[in-house]
Protein backbone atom coordinates (compact mmCIF):
# COMPACT_ATOMS: atom_id res chain seq x y z
CA UNK A 1 0.00 0.00 0.00
CA UNK A 2 1.15 3.41 -0.97
CA UNK A 3 0.41 6.62 0.52
CA UNK A 4 -1.22 9.32 -1.86
CA UNK A 5 -2.40 12.47 -1.48
CA UNK A 6 -5.21 13.82 -3.78
CA UNK A 7 -6.31 17.82 -4.35
CA UNK A 8 -9.20 18.45 -6.20
CA UNK A 9 -11.20 21.45 -7.15
CA UNK A 10 -15.10 21.29 -7.34
CA UNK A 11 -17.18 23.89 -9.66
CA UNK A 12 -17.87 27.04 -7.26
CA UNK A 13 -21.60 27.19 -8.50
CA UNK A 14 -22.12 24.06 -6.17
CA UNK A 15 -24.05 23.98 -2.97
CA UNK A 16 -22.83 23.26 0.17
CA UNK A 17 -25.09 19.56 0.32
CA UNK A 18 -23.57 18.91 -3.37
CA UNK A 19 -20.32 19.94 -2.24
CA UNK A 20 -20.95 17.32 0.59
CA UNK A 21 -22.11 14.64 -1.49
CA UNK A 22 -19.62 14.67 -4.19
CA UNK A 23 -16.76 14.46 -1.47
CA UNK A 24 -18.56 11.58 0.05
CA UNK A 25 -18.68 9.81 -3.30
CA UNK A 26 -15.03 10.37 -3.82
CA UNK A 27 -14.10 9.11 -0.34
CA UNK A 28 -16.99 5.97 -0.69
CA UNK A 29 -15.30 5.09 -3.76
CA UNK A 30 -11.63 5.25 -2.34
CA UNK A 31 -12.73 2.95 0.92
CA UNK A 32 -14.33 0.33 -1.48
CA UNK A 33 -11.29 0.26 -3.59
CA UNK A 34 -9.61 -0.67 -0.70
CA UNK A 35 -7.47 2.66 0.51
CA UNK A 36 -7.50 3.66 4.06
CA UNK A 37 -8.06 7.21 4.57
CA UNK A 38 -5.82 9.13 7.00
CA UNK A 39 -7.12 12.83 6.74
CA UNK A 40 -9.53 14.82 4.73
CA UNK A 41 -9.55 18.78 4.19
CA UNK A 42 -11.57 21.30 3.28
CA UNK A 43 -9.72 24.04 2.00
CA UNK A 44 -12.90 26.08 1.04
CA UNK A 45 -13.43 28.66 -1.25
CA UNK A 46 -10.39 29.93 -3.26
CA UNK A 47 -9.44 32.07 -6.38
CA UNK A 48 -7.92 30.24 -8.90
CA UNK A 49 -4.24 31.66 -10.31
CA UNK A 50 -6.18 31.42 -14.05
CA UNK A 51 -9.49 30.66 -15.35
CA UNK A 52 -10.75 27.40 -15.32
CA UNK A 53 -13.72 26.89 -17.62
CA UNK A 54 -14.47 30.46 -17.21
CA UNK A 55 -14.39 30.14 -13.23
CA UNK A 56 -12.38 32.48 -11.01
CA UNK A 57 -12.72 30.50 -7.92
CA UNK A 58 -13.14 27.04 -6.68
CA UNK A 59 -13.86 24.55 -3.97
CA UNK A 60 -10.41 23.18 -2.87
CA UNK A 61 -10.57 19.77 -1.05
CA UNK A 62 -7.65 17.43 -0.10
CA UNK A 63 -7.20 13.96 0.41
CA UNK A 64 -4.43 11.66 2.15
CA UNK A 65 -4.68 8.20 2.13
CA UNK A 66 -2.90 4.77 1.80
CA UNK A 67 -3.91 2.96 -1.09
CA UNK A 68 -3.12 -0.06 -3.28
CA UNK A 69 -2.34 1.61 -7.18
CA UNK A 70 -5.00 0.54 -9.05
CA UNK A 71 -7.36 2.67 -6.81
CA UNK A 72 -5.91 5.38 -7.97
CA UNK A 73 -6.90 4.86 -12.17
CA UNK A 74 -10.75 3.95 -10.66
CA UNK A 75 -10.27 7.45 -8.91
CA UNK A 76 -9.05 9.28 -11.78
CA UNK A 77 -11.65 8.27 -14.29
CA UNK A 78 -14.58 9.16 -11.96
CA UNK A 79 -12.64 12.85 -11.89
CA UNK A 80 -12.54 12.76 -15.63
CA UNK A 81 -16.41 11.84 -15.47
CA UNK A 82 -17.93 14.14 -13.27
CA UNK A 83 -18.76 17.52 -14.71
CA UNK A 84 -18.35 19.05 -10.97
CA UNK A 85 -15.04 18.36 -10.88
CA UNK A 86 -12.89 21.10 -12.70
CA UNK A 87 -8.88 20.00 -11.37
CA UNK A 88 -7.45 17.12 -9.72
CA UNK A 89 -3.94 16.04 -8.81
CA UNK A 90 -2.91 12.85 -6.84
CA UNK A 91 0.57 12.48 -5.82
CA UNK A 92 2.81 9.85 -4.22
CA UNK A 93 4.41 10.72 -0.69
CA UNK A 94 7.65 9.69 -0.15
CA UNK A 95 8.49 9.46 3.37
CA UNK A 96 10.07 13.08 3.54
CA UNK A 97 6.23 14.36 2.27
CA UNK A 98 4.77 11.81 4.83
CA UNK A 99 6.65 13.36 8.12
CA UNK A 100 5.60 16.60 6.77
CA UNK A 101 2.33 15.95 5.99
CA UNK A 102 1.69 14.86 9.42
CA UNK A 103 3.50 18.11 10.92
CA UNK A 104 1.10 20.33 8.97
CA UNK A 105 -2.34 17.96 10.30
CA UNK A 106 -0.83 18.80 14.11
CA UNK A 107 0.16 22.17 13.26
CA UNK A 108 -3.29 23.07 12.23
CA UNK A 109 -5.22 20.90 15.09
CA UNK A 110 -3.33 23.11 17.20
CA UNK A 111 -4.83 26.33 15.57
CA UNK A 112 -7.97 24.95 15.57
CA UNK A 113 -8.03 24.33 19.01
Amino acid sequence: MNHYETVFILNPVLSEDQIKETVKKFEDLLVSKGAKMISKENWGLKKLAYEIQNKKSGFYHLFEYTSPGDAINDLEIAFRRDERVMRYLTVSLDKHAIAWAEKRRIRDNKKTA
